[in-house]
């Protein structure tokens, strides 16, 4: 599919009642990235965090929330996955800490197809927060998702700060960069929303931004939540001068949709005004690069 409407979360913390409150409100969100035409809806990072409020013994802990969260990850991405199939759309779920094996936690994104499918992305760079006092570890392992909208890739928040990961999936044949995030400030929401852009036009592809959302006391993890959901591209012919497709109102709950033209990417890269994909390797030391793991999700 050349042509779509993506859908961006600004998405609210919350403290939940019961499970079932938190599956309708998921199920509503999804449903109303639906009725807009979204055939791609984006949740962003940290945003299953609201979960740890379903065991208030826990709530208030940094390591408690990851246990408790991570345990209903199964029921989470059972949910996620009926909901992309009754609504006939791809879901990034917004992420969550995954136990390992070995004890550790990851930060944990997931992709569903509409078909059942389903691609995990990891955090790969941990901010201090994650690194020094809630001790979630790095993953190694980059993806690019070869789905039936085009070629999608994840950077979770920090991660999009570090131009050689989206620059791997670029060169991997990366149509569509989704960027979740959780930040507590606005110079936070900035650092992000400047990495989103500009990976974008070094790509020149688009990227998709989501972010939380609201205040939540109750939680030493995700108390504090700003930014603005939005759409950007490469600021060149057929897209806006600023590169900025569409942005909601800071800090307010709700959905930013943009359609996209996977064509005009292809256009741009081949004849832009400027070709930055093009012309990455003219850099000292560009040749440098992660792998990439292509998944299937087609």
């Amino acid at each position: 599919m050349k042509r779509f409407t993506v859908a961006a979360a600004q998405y609210p913390i919350e403290q939940l009642s019961s499970w079932q409150a938190y599956a309708d409100k998921l199920t509503r969100w999804v449903e109303q990235a639906a009725a807009g035409g979204a055939a791609l809806a984006v949740f962003p990072e940290y945003g299953a965090m609201e979960l740890a409020s379903l065991d208030p013994a826990t709530m208030g802990d940094l390591a408690g929330s990851l246990a408790s969260v991570s345990a209903l990850l199964p029921q989470v991405d059972a949910l996620h996955s009926e909901l992309a199939a009754r609504f006939g759309l791809h879901i990034l779920a917004a992420s969550a800490p995954a136990a390992l094996e070995s004890g550790a936690y990851v930060n944990r994104a997931r992709l569903f197809a509409p078909s059942g499918k389903v691609g995990v992305q990891d955090k790969l760079v941990m901010t201090r927060f994650e690194r020094e006092e809630w001790g979630v570890a790095a993953s190694p392992t980059l993806r690019l998702f070869d789905t039936a909208l085009g070629r999608i890739g994840v950077n979770i928040c920090y991660d999009s700060e570090f131009p050689l990961l989206a620059r791997a999936q670029v060169e991997a044949g990366m149509d569509l960069l989704l960027v979740p995030s959780c930040t507590d400030s606005e110079h936070g929401y900035w650092r992000v929303r400047l990495g989103s852009q500009a990976r974008a036009l070094e790509g020149q592809c688009y990227a998709v931004h989501s972010p939380t959302v609201g205040e939540a006391p109750w939680s030493p993890a995700v108390d504090v939540n700003r930014g603005a959901a939005a759409i950007y591209g490469p600021p060149d012919r057929g897209m806006p001068a600023s590169g900025v497709l569409a942005i909601g109102a800071m800090d307010a709950p709700q959905w930013v949709f943009a359609e996209l033209d996977l064509d005009l990417v292809a256009q741009l890269r081949a004849d832009g005004g400027v070709l930055n994909a093009r012309h990455w390797s003219e850099q000292p030391g560009a040749a440098t690069l992660p792998a990439v793991e292509v998944v299937d999700l087609s």
